[in-house]
């Protein structure tokens, strides 16, 4: 029989996996410099969006989430699963009249934000309970229904004063979770698990209104992602799988999310199906001092910049919605000490599991814990053989040097926003250079660039690689 109830000790499982889970139901929830009137804070809501299936045909995003992992139960084992998205709710702005009535405004200013219309997200939890019995053969089906609701909550100014409304209003949402199992053929008891969650609600867009985006969002499941733990057995990792079970992870299907372990390392009792990629037990940076919200966010950066918002950016990302104005305080009151420790950590050393060869100058010092190694990685005598100004490579069957010019053509496997701006441009060619790992770069200067003369001297110069550029002439 399905419940929706957590055991006390799978709650405590899933509370420390949360704090992953909630960098992805926010991530990208709202961007620097977090007021509502920023561009890239008018196109929202990029990841695990599930909207209605009958705009989803009009559009190339999708209404359902399908995870497949491997699992080995222990017998009597159950599944406990947890759904989480956010449920968009639109949110507009009222003036008060004298007579006691409200009027919808573009914006309500106060002393320390102003009020805009925004799109708030709201936190939602379904939670299924199954044994592994249970998920054999056609398995559970759990349909799940957020009804549409609408409050309001007064405005006061710094004297206590109703100055106005903001009405928040939800649609109702309706959406499916499907769980299924299978056992594996082979000698070992393992299990295919299945997890669908789809959006089954039946709204379609106006007539006339086509295939519009802003209007389907509060009827879709926004930054989906599934939890789930098994209470006795283990899941196996989907990157780095035993040998055995290499082929039928190859073989599972995982449309628009990514099942990883999760919780502690060292254990594989739970696993995050998200839409973003992530490694196995994915955690929080132990010095981030909280939420910035911002895609792929760099702490640093972020806390520097938003605490150098003018007072007016300031006050309309405090209006633009709490999370903002809590990113606001936080750069606000950050201490020096909370920001210095933002400037990087070293994760990558590991405990010495046994004596090194002794170094003739002595090594390291003793509290590195490490010897210097006899052969280090890169030898600097090795540089003896090459020469940037005089090094040439073959390109297109032709010698190109220090002197050479060439047309660049950026591939697009390693190319970014600027290297595509100058597709087509011609260059001339500074040096020849090698890295330690074998590849070939050309330094190049762009003709007709104002500023060549001083990327010469100061050694500025842009990098291709030889498969990346047309050789015109060979001035060499």
């Amino acid at each position: 029989m399905t419940v929706t109830a957590f055991a006390p000790q799978t709650e405590e499982r899933f509370a420390l996996a949360r704090q992953v889970a909630d960098a992805v139901l926010f991530e990208g929830y709202v961007l620097y410099p977090y007021r509502a009137s920023a561009a890239k804070n008018r196109l929202r809501w990029q990841f695990g969006v599930l909207v209605p299936p009958g705009w989803g045909t009009e559009c190339e995003e999708h209404d359902f989430q399908h995870t497949e992992c491997l699992m080995e139960p222990k017998a009597g084992a159950t599944l406990s699963v947890e759904v989480r998205f956010l449920h968009a709710r639109r949110r507009t702005v009222q003036r008060a009249r004298p007579d006691g009535g409200f009027d919808t405004v573009a914006e309500l200013h106060l002393d320390d934000r102003v009020l805009v219309p925004w799109d708030e997200g709201g936190e939602e939890r379904v939670e299924v309970v199954a044994s592994v019995d249970e998920l054999l053969g056609d398995g559970v089906t759990h349909p799940f229904r957020r009804p549409a609701r609408e409050d309001t909550a007064p405005v006061l100014d710094a004297a206590g004063r109703t100055v106005g409304r903001l009405v928040r209003r939800c649609e109702e949402i309706s959406g499916t979770v499907r769980l299924s199992a299978r056992e594996l053929d082979g000698p070992y008891r393992a299990m295919r698990l299945t997890a669908v969650v789809e959006n089954t609600s039946d709204w379609t867009p106006p007539e006339g209104r086509g295939a519009d985006r802003d209007a389907a969002l509060p009827h879709s499941l926004v930054a989906t992602h599934l939890l789930m733990a098994i209470s006795a057995g283990s899941f196996l990792s989907m990157t780095d799988p035993p040998e055995w079970a290499k082929g039928a992870v190859a073989a599972c299907r995982n449309l628009h999310t990514w099942p990883v372990l999760a919780g502690e390392p060292g254990r594989a009792d739970l696993v995050l199906s998200s839409p973003i990629i992530l490694e196995d037990h994915p955690a929080i940076a132990p010095e981030s001092p909280g939420a910035l919200y911002d895609a792929t966010e760099i702490d640093e950066i972020l806390a520097l910049r938003t605490a150098a918002l003018t007072d007016e950016e300031k006050r309309e990302a405090r209006g633009t919605d709490e999370r903002a104005a809590a990113v606001i305080e936080l750069a606000d009151s950050m201490p020096a000490e909370v920001l210095e420790r933002l400037h990087g950590a070293v994760r990558s050393l590991r405990e010495v599991t046994g004596p090194g060869p002794a170094a003739s100058d002595g090594g390291f010092p003793d509290e590195y814990g490490v010897q210097r190694p006899d052969t280090p990685w890169w030898d600097p005598a090795s540089e003896a053989g090459f020469d940037p100004a005089q090094d040439r490579v073959v390109v297109d069957d032709r010698s190109v040097g220090k002197g050479s010019r060439v047309e660049l053509r950026p591939g697009l496997r390693r190319t970014d926003a600027q290297d595509i701006f100058l597709r087509g441009r011609t260059a001339k060619v500074e040096a020849v250079l090698h890295d330690v790992d074998g590849g070939v770069h050309l330094a190049v200067t762009v003709e007709g660039d104002p500023g060549a003369d001083i990327r010469r001297e100061q050694g500025r110069f842009l990098y291709f690689q030889p498969d990346e550029v047309t050789p015109l002439e060979d001035d060499g």
